[in-house]
């Protein structure tokens, strides 16, 4: 309960800062600029109100998706009754449609990398991995590093939220009752996954959407690798010093994988490949190689559930007890990957269509374009985007980034891959900050919390001020391209 009540305090002061800095520097004749009017207001009153019951969820039981969707509604009415009031109702349809576009591409790419994820692990390949690691026998501080480099190499291909609640579920296993080493082991984990996402564009959200825009290129990312690298390890470094002597008992456990799971693997790996092909060399956007890649795991799966049935058909054929019903019924067992579709974060992906539509809503009152000119051009790019680690922090960084985006302040490949960085290890500050921290205060409720991480935030904020100098000493010659 204290972990929400801090959270809504700092929610709330920072969205009143917010609205009080976009009223007091509005030009009244800037072009488009309703940000004064009564629905302008109105609309940004509704967003700090959904906002406040989104980070309420735990609270309130009340699923993020719901006031997101809603509010999202509401706001384009409003816009589209200024936008008509002013004789410019036909600038609306193209305004949401273009945030509607925004959705879906990032909507169906997630989708694809979710089923891959949810179908590997329906297969066994993660249970495998955690299965080794927990059998070994290592100490407590081999274990700590481990699940750490694990995390921070696994997150560019699986995302930093899958990645960080699977070394959570290795480290709760490994150290029992030993909450000290559990606690400190998911702040690492939860550092670590952030920080290997960062220089991906698979690994967070907010590099997925900054690829997809076209504002980094695909191997422009590997830029970010050393820096990210750094914010892990001097966090870690940090962090090290805290965890318990001794070593776990050994856990054996005997995992099985099921039938194609490397397969699956592959055609993972090859969907990635064809993302990244379709946009560096045919110039389609990323989710078409996804889909495509979507489609191969379907054929796939047709396969998989082809088999099952055959061994089921024979299993009941050579059964005297088994009824025609039973051999004409569809086998309880068989793999079926709708339903590993259905187990996608819908949650999530309908609360990124809300989000999305709030945020361009505000948009077309002028808001984004009032902040823009502030923290752009007032404070500067580098200013600007130093403070979009902190805003990740406390907001969470997927709306902070598709502000940003939608902003689209003029700056060059150095500063784009510095609020790249910024917002993706910045989320690390605090456990609200990412889906990841949010993620593994769930599965390891109790042990790891808001003010267990909030007793470390000056480790991670001098792991993020480090990568920020080695960004700036690496990647130089990026800030005069």
């Amino acid at each position: 309960m204290k972990k929400i009540h801090c959270q809504l305090l700092i929610s709330i002061f920072l969205l009143l800062i917010i609205g009080a800095v976009t009223a007091a520097v509005v030009e009244p004749d800037q072009v488009l600029d309703f940000t004064t009017s009564w629905q302008g207001i109105v609309s940004l009153i509704i967003f700090i109100i959904t906002y406040l019951l989104i980070v309420s969820e735990e609270m309130i039981h009340l699923r993020k998706s719901k006031p997101a969707i809603v509010a999202a509604g509401i706001i384009w009415v409003f816009v589209a009754i200024t936008y008509s009031r002013h004789g410019v109702s036909d600038q609306v349809e193209a305004a949401v449609r273009h945030d509607l576009v925004e959705f879906a591409e990032l909507f169906f790419f997630l989708l694809a990398a979710m089923t891959y994820i949810n179908t590997m692990d329906e297969r066994g390949v993660f249970n495998l991995l955690r299965a080794w690691l927990v059998a070994r026998g290592y100490t407590l501080r081999k274990i700590f590093w481990i699940t750490g480099a694990i995390a921070f190499f696994l997150s560019p291909i699986a995302d930093n939220l899958t990645t960080a609640l699977l070394m959570a579920v290795v480290v709760s296993t490994v150290g029992g009752s030993n909450y000290r080493f559990v606690a400190i082991a998911c702040i690492n984990i939860v550092v670590a996954a952030n920080a290997g996402g960062a220089f991906s564009p698979f690994g967070d959200i907010t590099t997925l959407m900054v690829w997809q825009k076209g504002m980094v290129e695909f191997q422009q990312f590997f830029a970010l690798f050393v820096p990210a690298l750094v914010n892990w390890i001097v966090t870690a470094a940090i962090l090290s010093f805290a965890v318990p002597q001794g070593s776990p008992d050994p856990i054996r456990e005997q995992v099985f994988l099921g039938h194609g799971a490397w397969v699956v693997v592959g055609l993972f790996l090859l969907t990635i490949a064809m993302a990244v092909s379709f946009h560096n060399f045919l110039h389609l956007p990323p989710v078409l190689g996804m889909m495509t890649g979507l489609g191969l795991l379907k054929l796939f799966g047709y396969y998989l559930q082809k088999r099952d049935d055959v061994f089921y058909r024979r299993s009941n054929e050579s059964d005297p007890g088994a009824s025609a019903l039973d051999l004409e019924s569809p086998p309880a067992g068989s793999y079926d990957i709708y339903r590993n579709l259905q187990k996608a974060e819908w949650d999530t992906l309908m609360f990124f269509y809300g989000i999305i539509l709030c945020v361009g809503g505000l948009g077309a009152f002028g808001y984004l374009a009032v902040a823009s000119d502030f923290t752009y051009g007032y404070l500067g790019a580098t200013t600007a985007n130093i403070l979009v680690g902190f805003a990740s922090a406390l907001i969470d960084n997927i709306p902070v980034m598709f502000a940003v985006l939608e902003m689209n302040p003029d700056m060059n490949l150095g500063q784009w891959l510095l609020v790249t960085l910024t917002a993706g290890v910045g989320g690390s500050m605090l456990s609200i900050g990412s889906a990841a921290g949010v993620a593994v205060m769930g599965q390891c409720r109790g042990i790891y919390t808001f003010f267990t991480h909030l007793r470390w935030s000056w480790a991670v904020v001098a792991g993020y001020a480090a990568s920020i100098a080695v960004h700036f000493l690496l990647n130089a010659d990026t800030f005069t391209t």
